[in-house]
């Protein structure tokens, strides 16, 4: 039986989805009207999923308090998980919408009414969450309705976020001040793929260190440009950050490992279309029609772009062959080891693409887990293995999740895994080139 809500928003999604093909006739200014409706529709919208989502938390700590075989320390654990996947996000970004419910939910109930009107979007309700993070309860509600009161529906995104700001500080300033000094402690370094075989690194740094960093760079390169250089002021960023990171002569002498994917059917068909072999003479690189590439640590690329790379370099060279079946999984494995090392280990995250496999997830492989349990008998080989992050690890210990094989990888269909979360909802995660882009059902 279809839950009444559920039914009520599917019938609201046919008509929408109707609109984006056939939008109805009228006035250009009827048209705005439609245009506003439906932006104070998104903050709506959020605000009933975020009941939905504080709701589901709360029946999930019951049950999980119940539950005589969970460690007391392992309560909650999961629920950001389940909320990831049923909103397709990865689970710290399903985490973080559940601790945004609830803060508007518990303490913020004047700013999650604005949302509920449509008078003001999610990311400034979210931004106002983590404004006032460092506030009790008492001092988060004052601010509150201190924040409602200034209208804030009525500035600008930026001028509403820096009200909040400065009515959080007025709040509590040692909290305040408190907050800063341990944000620092987070500072990292990431990396994300772009568009056009590029990439985003960011650094997430106390302010002081990223305006020195970004003022070094912009001197470095007014001397370099005076000097006659012709590259553009931001090739010369770019390029210098490299070199200084890296401690190369030349931001394009890195060193690198490309895995030239083979099909398995160029081993019987000489007259196939052959992968690329870097190894014979870089000046030769040239790839086959169908020949991809992976670039250790970012993932697929054009072989013609990994040729490329590879004779643009003086830094070290590696390349791998990976023998792939058609559908674009690496065959091979030991089932005898206990542990995902050495080769194996590099296949597993090879094939993966680096990335965690559970579903909507894209944080770095940490751990390389056995899809059959090991102390179930599970073999410790590439069919049964998968790398994902520690947190997917550490979930699928919880009471009610299940980790399950669906196709091997070895025959037409990629390699492909379900997962199922204790309220019995199941997702798929397929591996390999061909099977990126997929659908996640089980068709």
């Amino acid at each position: 039986m279809v839950d009444p809500v559920v039914a009520e928003v599917a019938a609201m999604l046919a008509r929408l989805s109707a609109l984006t093909v056939e939008p109805a006739p009228g006035a250009d200014a009827d048209r705005i009207d439609r245009i506003a409706a439906f932006e104070r529709m998104r903050g709506a919208l959020a605000a009933a999923q975020q009941a939905e989502v504080v709701a589901f938390a709360r029946s999930q700590v019951e049950a999980q308090i119940a539950d005589d075989r969970l460690d007391p320390a392992a309560v909650g654990r999961g629920i950001g998980d389940q909320i990831g996947l049923a909103c397709r996000v990865s689970p710290f970004h399903g985490s973080r919408r559940l601790g945004i419910a609830r803060a508007l939910h518990f303490d913020l109930p004047g700013v999650r009414d604005l949302l509920a009107n449509g008078r003001i979007s999610e990311e400034l309700a979210a931004t106002v969450v983590s404004e006032t993070r460092h506030l009790d309860a008492e001092r988060r509600r004052l601010v509150d309705k201190q924040i409602c009161a200034a209208e804030i529906e009525q500035l600008t995104p930026r001028r509403a976020a820096a009200v909040a700001g400065r009515l959080a500080y007025e709040a509590d300033r040692a909290a305040y001040v408190a907050r800063g000094r341990t944000a620092r402690k987070d500072r990292r370094v990431g990396l994300r793929p772009a568009p056009d075989t590029m990439s985003v690194l960011s650094g997430f740094l106390p302010v002081e260190q990223g305006v020195a960093c970004l003022a070094a760079l912009r001197k470095h390169t007014d001397a370099v440009v005076a000097a006659g250089d012709t590259r553009t002021r931001g090739q010369i960023m770019a390029d210098t950050l490299v070199e200084r990171v890296t401690g190369q002569a030349r931001a394009a002498d890195v060193n690198v490992e490309v895995g030239i994917v083979i099909p398995l059917e160029a081993l019987v068909d000489p007259h196939s279309d052959p992968a690329p072999d870097p190894g014979r003479d870089r000046r030769r690189c040239r790839p086959g029609r169908g020949a991809a590439a992976e670039i250790t640590g970012y993932g697929p690329i054009p072989a013609t772009t990994a040729c490329d790379i590879l004779a643009g370099t003086d830094g070290r060279r590696w390349w791998r062959r990976l023998f792939v079946s058609p559908t674009g999984d690496l065959v091979g494995a030991d089932p005898r080891r206990r542990c995902f090392d050495g080769v194996l280990g590099h296949l597993v995250r090879v094939r993966d693409g680096g990335r965690c496999r559970d579903p909507f997830c894209d944080a770095p492989i940490r751990h390389l887990d056995h899809i059959r349990p090991h102390r179930a008998g599970g073999p410790t080989s590439l069919v049964n293995g998968r790398g994902v992050c520690a947190r997917g690890n550490y979930v699928r210990e919880m009471p009610g999740w299940r980790v399950e094989l669906v196709h091997d990888g070895l025959g037409r269909h990629p390699h492909t895994v379900c997962t199922t979360t204790p309220t019995g909802h199941t997702y798929v995660s397929r591996a390999g080139p061909v099977a990126r882009g997929l659908p996640d059902t089980l068709g």
